[in-house]
């Protein structure tokens, strides 16, 4: 029935005393993880994503390109780094407002726990980033299987040093939780409840990798890497019934991704190698 925990899974109410429900407030509402919240998730992030971050920063930009004298065009932002990273952040922000409206303003829940997560022990963590670490280690040693190309369009934004760290810290600091948090959150709660689990693994772990597509366009090597990933993800959130492993391997595996392309670009003054994700 939808907003029952499905059997043999983690329920939200069995979670820890700090990561547990206020006294009365039940999280299996009939309404939440419905399928018009579904379909409401996606047409609102479709549009934040397409339409509403970018006009944002556009008009940011034009703003504020007088006052601080900068002299990139408009039309040149479309291949900006910096640029692209601030509307992904805004697009981030913008989600998680949505998200966080509609499971504790909208249905009053508790928010975190509404989306699977609970506390990792100290040593807990730190196997499930050393897990990570070990996917990164096992997808850069990994025989290529599909034709491969080494500039596909996410290696091209890697256009200087300054641009190599802000995107190498967006994808350690923000990336990881932005988008557990969307899949294996958000997507993974309305495919469990609806579903079931085994759906909600597999639709999360294909989801994700369709993100990927535009950034791997041509590479179909790394793209089957990074499917691989997702896969990886969604198994720990699906078996472990907590969304927090997730997020600490996708964290380690791409800190473990951006250290390995440092070294392999001498501390990023000499791009053009190639990395997964």
């Amino acid at each position: 029935m939808p907003g029952e925990v499905p059997e043999g899974q983690f329920s939200p109410e069995t979670a820890s005393p700090a990561g547990a429900p206020p006294r009365g407030v039940s999280l299996r509402s009939p309404k939440l993880w419905s399928p018009r919240d579904l379909v409401l998730f996606l047409v609102v992030s479709a549009l934040l994503l397409v339409v509403v971050s970018p006009l944002l920063m556009y008009a940011a930009y034009a703003t504020l390109r007088p006052v601080f004298g900068w002299r990139t065009p408009v039309q040149a932002l479309s291949n900006n780094p910096f640029f692209l990273l601030a509307v992904q952040a805004v697009f981030h922000a913008l989600v998680l407002g949505y998200v966080y409206f509609l499971i504790a303003v909208n249905y009053r829940q508790p928010f975190w726990v509404a989306l699977g997560w609970r506390r990792l022990a100290p040593r807990q963590a730190m196997l499930f980033f050393l897990g990570g670490t070990l996917l990164c280690l096992a997808v850069q040693l990994a025989p290529p299987v599909l034709p491969d190309r080494e500039d596909f369009p996410l290696l091209r934004l890697f256009t200087s040093p300054q641009a190599a760290y802000a995107i190498a810290a967006f994808a350690v600091l923000v990336a990881p939780l932005m988008e557990e948090l969307i899949f294996r959150g958000v997507l993974f709660r309305f495919f469990e409840f609806q579903v079931g689990v085994r759906f909600a693994v597999l639709g999360t772990a294909v989801l994700f990798a369709g993100m990927h597509v535009p950034q791997y366009w041509g590479a179909w090597n790394h793209l089957l890497l990074v499917s691989l990933v997702g896969v990886a993800f969604s198994l720990a959130r699906g078996l472990t019934g907590s969304l927090a492993p997730s997020v600490v391997l996708h964290v380690a595996y791409n800190a473990g991704l951006m250290v390995a392309f440092f070294c392999e670009t001498n501390q990023f003054r000499a791009l053009g190698g190639g990395f997964v994700s």
